[in-house]
This record gives C-alpha cells, structure tokens and sequence, in this order.
C-alpha cells in the first residue's frame, strides 16, 4: 500500500485534472438520468396485480387511473369539458354519464347507486384513464393538461396526481436538501477540525465522489426519486469518515515524518487505506444486502449506494491528499484552535465506569428491542400519506371523500366469456362485502332495463375487449388501511368463484401485495446484512468473538433508534425501518472497527486491557465525534426542512442514529472490550497477554 500512497503524491496534479475533466460527462450522466417517482413500480412483474397491469393495457390501452372532480358546472358544460379532456394526448378513455347514456336520457333512469357513482349534491365525477403508465412522462404532462383545462374547479386524484405532486416538491427541495447537508456539517466540521480551510476541501473532495456516482447511474437509466434525494446526503454523511480518518492520520505521520509532508501522506495514504478497507467493505455489504429485496427499490438504492461507498473511497485516496498537498500553504494559513475538548476526564471515566454501562446495556436492550419490534408493524404504506395536506393530490383525495365517500378504487379483469348473468351476480356479492360503494361495468350497469340500442359503441370498446371485460369496484375505505386489506381479500375470493382467471388490480391491491412482500423482505434484509457484516468483520479483525461483539453494539443502537417512534406514537413510512438499518449499520460498523483496531494494535504491543482500551478510545474518539456530528447535522438540517414525509422521516431517523451510535461506541464498546478481554485473547489473532501478565507467569 505504500507503493499506492507515494503513486498518489507523486501524480497529484493529474489526479486532480483527470478528476475535474471528468465532472464534465458525470454532469451530463446525472442530467439525463431518468427520475422514478412511483413506488408501486418496484413490485415483483409476475404477481397478480402487476400481471393485470399489464393486460389493462395490452387489452384496453389504458395505464393510469384518475378520478376528477368537477364542481360548478350543469351537465352539457360537463359533456363539453369531459370532450376535451378526451382530446388530451394520451388520455384513453373518460367515463362519465354520457358514456353509458346519450344526454337526451335523463339520469335518472339509472339506478340511484349508479346516479349517485357520478353526481353529488356540489359536484360531478368522472373516471380517466390514460394509454400510457401512472408514473410516464407523458402521462404527468397529460395530467397537468387537464388541471390547466378544468381551472380551479378541477381536483385530479390516483397515482398520477399524487407522483406529479411529488415530483414537483422533490424537484422543488432537492437543491435545498444539498445545502442544508453542506453548511451543516461544514459548521461542525470548522468547529472541530484544526483549520478553515479543510471542511471546503473535505466538502469538494467528498462532492466529487457524490457527483462521480449520481453521473454513473445513467448506466441504470433511471433510479427512485428516494435514492436521488438521499444519494447525495447519504453518501456525504457515510464517507465523510474516511476524510477525517485521512487527516487524523496525516498529522500523525507529520509528528513521525517532521518536514516531509509527501512521505506523511503516502504514510497517512496507507495507513487510511488499511483502516477503512474493512468498515468500508462491510458498508458496502450492508446496502448490497437491500439488493435481496423482492421490492426491487432496496436494488435501485442499495446499487446506487454501494457504488457511492466505493467512489468515497477512492476519493478519499486520491483526490482528497492530492488536494490537501496542493492546498497546504492554504491550510497553514487557515490554522485555528479546533473546540475539540480533552478527552482525558471521559477516558479514565469510561475506564472506571464500564461496571455501569455494561448494566445500562443490559437494562436497555429488552425495551429497545420490544420497540423496535413493534415499531415494525407500526409504519405506514399509504404513499400519498407523505405529502403535505396543502398538495392538489391531498386535495382532491379529500374532496372524494367528502362528497362521494370514496376511498380507493379496484379494477376487476375478468375473462369476457363469464356470462352477463354471472356478472351480475358476481356484482350483487360484491356489493354485500363491506365498505363497497359500487362495482360497475357494462352488464352491470345497464342491466336489462336499458335497450341494447341506446348503450354507445364506444362504452363497449371502453369496458369490453377482444378477451377481457372490465369492472371498476368503488370502496369507502383508504388505500392501506386494515379495513381495506380484508376487504380486498374477500373481493378475490368472489371474482376467484366466478372466473379462476379473474383479477383484482388497482391502487390499494398493489398496496396490499407491498405491504406482504416489504414485510418479508425486511426479515431477508436484516439477516443477509447481519450474516454478511459478521464475516467479513471476522476476516478483517481474524476473530471470532469480536464479529459478536461489534454487532451486538451496532444493533443495540439499532434497536434504540427504531425503537423510540413506538414509545412516541411515531409512525414510519413503511421503507423506514429497511434502510435505517443498513444505513446505520453501515455508519455504525465504521466507528467500532476504528476503534477495534486500535484496541487490537495496542494489545499486540502487549499494552494491559485498560491501557489498551483507554488509548484506543482517546484516539478514536475525535474522529468518531467529528464523523457522527458530521452525519448529524447534515441530516437533521433535511429533516426539518423537507415538506414530503417519508424524506422527513428517514433522514430524522439518520440524524439521531447517529447520536445513538456516537454513544453506543463512546460507552458500550469499551466496556465490552474491558469485560471480554480474556475471551477476545483466546478467539482472536493477533492478540497478546499484556507485559505484566507475562512478567508474572515467569
């Protein structure tokens, strides 16, 4: 390695030009990088509800749904404005009274539950369906098209209003969320780092790397908008820890090497790149862990994230020395007193305390663990539930419910052989399910009482297709309630009696198969990710009972931090408690292996337990202090800033994880190390009896 370390000091300037010339394509990259902003989208493709998808718009070329409310017009305005919307690109289809009905028929001949689908006492409702996918360009555009064309008397509700509306207040935060993380831990960095100078160096260093990942996810072709808001702040937070390792260790080589300020780099270079090669490592295994997921987001962010750790780390070898060698005088000049206090008094009394804290540890767990289990089972899945109330999404959503009682939407697919009497018997069971508002189609609709004259072609082609007919089923209860989620059950087991081929798609059925499918996953991620950490954390510290250790502690503060929203009555969005553990994890397993490491070196001197661990923890901690505030402030400052709930959520949960694990290893990880001593010794390689023990056995 210190072949590499003196490569790099020796080609700085190139580094550096390379490096800049290729900003220039990674902005490019991450320009054209496509933004995915639909969640539903991450299911599995061979499930029912995904299957059905597709079939709605092979069959019937319709994608999206949405639902639009109409308030202060009479019916012909209606008429006209529904024509309009119909002339939109990439609307499919409109369903309203006229669609079933010439205008000259009065509405009345329908029956009043069918009356009532259309018309409240203050408004009117119409069905729209699109030709091309919820979350589509051009499925948005035709979105906006219709608000701009209805005015203010328009709500537009489904998927693709709530992903427009989220997509306008990502785009509109994004920036925000950057400069937020920047000047936060710039302020903690400037405050705790021996000069001005190096939190803008470490800022640009680490925003190179951001940069050189996000232009690379071109080769995805799209990612999640979560992985785009988090990505930068994510790794901002995750690698800034090998800057500061670099510099801790660049002034210690100074002290060995006085004078030569190339070789302590290629020192320094080395000496970081042996430290955190195994936290790095086991970061990357804990967001490739996300990649198991069924729910194919935990690939898009876990791929993104993992590449993001490795690009940190190469920027933090490359990059990041050659910029401080060309930056030096600049640095000297920018020499303050950093507000980093002695750690001595805390030292002796973690020494002396560690009785305490090994009890704490014990006392806490249970309830934490209790919390965080139940915390689980506490999140919520409705995706819309992540905008502000003042969003049009929210709004129309609202308006359903007040003046027609709807909540959400199914579909039915049903093979176009099941005769109109079995359909309409099928409806009438469906209509006894609770919470069922209407379940219309064509067989359904007119039923025997309308002439077969009077229906319009066009209703045919709009409910019916070469093998398929359609229904819309119209529920009083919310996507992702409990509610719901039965209802939905009973819903397939009438269509499953009338047709085995039938299916149920829409909105809430795909909710309730995510809320399945993440539930699993979150038992796959957390073991893969665990099984993953142990050995590799095995390997690199050539123990077998430190691997148990470390992870004991990281998930402790694990369990603490996702256990407190039960203990408040929080509820987190449902990918929560999937990322927060591999993110903190990650965070987690960098500061216990930093300081392991030195409590491993100074045990090979043959430096007593106490010694060991007291000298491990007062070299270790400024770093771990810096790092953790460092992680702190840039998430916090997006926490309190940003108006969509599951951002919000995640990155408080980032913030005061890394709180947690700050004390967790401040506190619990000495006093392991101090009470497991004889065990590390006897399962570890590398180790060795202290001097005085081995004075007294001769």
């Amino acid at each position: 390695m210190i072949k590499f370390g003196k490569g790099v000091v020796k080609f700085r300037i190139p580094i550096l030009i390379i490096t800049l010339a290729l900003m220039i394509p990674s902005a490019l990259g991450m320009a054209a990088t496509r933004i995915n902003y639909d969640m539903l989208t991450y299911l599995p493709g061979d499930i029912e509800t995904m299957t059905g998808q597709d079939i709605l718009m092979e069959e019937f070329g319709k994608g999206a749904f949405s639902f639009v409310v109409i308030e202060g017009m009479d019916n012909k305005e209606t008429a006209a404005l529904r024509e309009q919307i119909e002339e939109v690109d990439h609307v499919a289809d409109v369903l309203w009274y006229d669609s079933f009905l010439d205008l000259s028929v009065p509405m009345e001949i329908l029956p009043d539950e069918y009356y009532d689908t259309f018309n409240s006492e203050n408004a009117t409702m119409m069905a729209v369906f699109f030709d091309t996918s919820t979350s589509a360009d051009e499925t948005l555009d035709a979105a906006a098209e219709i608000k701009r064309i209805a005015g203010e008397q328009c709500f537009v509700s489904g998927m693709t209003a709530m992903v427009a509306d989220l997509k306008e207040l990502c785009e509109r935060e994004e920036i925000i969320y950057v400069i937020l993380a920047v000047v936060l831990s710039s302020m903690v960095m400037t405050a705790f780092l021996d000069s001005w100078a190096l939190p803008v160096i470490f800022l640009l260093s680490i925003g190179m790397a951001i940069l050189l990942n996000m232009g690379t996810n071109i080769f995805f072709g799209e990612i999640s908008f979560l992985t785009q808001a988090l990505a930068a702040v994510l790794q901002l937070a995750v690698t800034m820890d090998y800057s500061i390792f670099l510099w801790h260790s660049y002034v210690e080589q100074q002290e060995r090497f006085a004078g030569d300020k190339k070789r302590a780099m290629a020192h320094a270079i080395k000496a970081t790149i042996t430290s955190v090669v195994g936290s790095s490592i086991t970061t990357v295994a804990g967001f490739i862990a996300l990649c198991f997921m069924s729910y194919t987001l935990g690939l898009d962010l876990g791929l993104v994230m993992a590449k993001g750790v490795v690009f940190g780390v190469l920027g933090c070898v490359t990059i990041l020395p050659s910029m401080i060698l060309v930056l030096d005088k600049f640095i000297a000049r920018t020499k303050h007193r950093p507000l980093m206090p002695d750690f001595g008094k805390m030292v002796r009394f973690v020494i002396k305390g560690y009785p305490v804290f090994l009890i704490l540890f014990v006392l806490i767990l249970p309830a934490a663990y209790y919390g965080y289990d139940k915390a689980g089972g506490e999140v919520y899945y409705n995706l819309g539930g992540s905008l502000p109330e003042y969003m049009g999404y929210v709004q129309a959503v609202n308006k359903l419910e007040d003046e027609f009682s709807a909540g959400a939407t199914h579909m039915v697919l049903l093979d176009k052989e099941v005769p109109a009497k079995d359909v309409r018997h099928m409806v009438d069971e469906m209509k006894q399910v609770d919470g069922i508002e209407f379940a219309l189609g064509m067989d359904s609709a007119v039923g025997s009482r309308i002439p077969d004259e009077m229906i319009p072609d066009k209703a045919r082609e709009e409910l019916e297709s070469e093998n398929w007919k359609l229904l819309l089923v119209q529920s009083q209860y919310s996507t992702a309630t409990d509610e719901v989620n039965r209802q939905i059950g009973e819903l397939q087991e009438i269509i499953k009696k009338y047709d085995t081929s039938g299916m149920l798609i829409g909105e809430a059925p795909c909710t309730k198969d995510l809320i399945e499918i993440t539930d699993h996953d979150f038992q796959v991620v957390n073991t893969i990710s665990i099984i993953a950490i142990f050995v590799i954390i095995a390997l690199v510290l050539k123990s077998i009972s430190l691997p148990v250790i470390l992870v004991a502690v990281i998930e402790f503060a694990i369990f603490i931090n996702l256990g407190i929203p039960h203990y408040t009555g929080t509820s987190l969005p449902f990918i929560a408690p999937i990322c927060i553990s591999t993110i903190q994890l990650g965070a987690t397993v960098d500061y216990a292996i930093l300081m392991t490491t030195r409590y491993k070196l100074e045990r090979h001197k043959g430096q007593s337990r106490e010694d060991s661990v007291s000298t491990a923890l007062s070299t270790s901690l400024p770093s771990v202090i810096v790092s953790a505030l460092g992680f702190f402030a840039a998430t916090l400052g997006v926490a309190v800033y940003s108006d969509v709930d599951m951002i919000r959520s995640l990155c408080a949960l980032m913030a005061r994880g890394a709180v947690v694990s700050l004390l967790a290893t401040a506190f619990i990880l000495p006093a392991m190390f101090l009470v497991f001593d004889k065990v590390i010794l006897v399962t570890s390689i590398g180790f060795k009896p202290d001097k005085a023990s081995e004075e007294v056995k001769k």
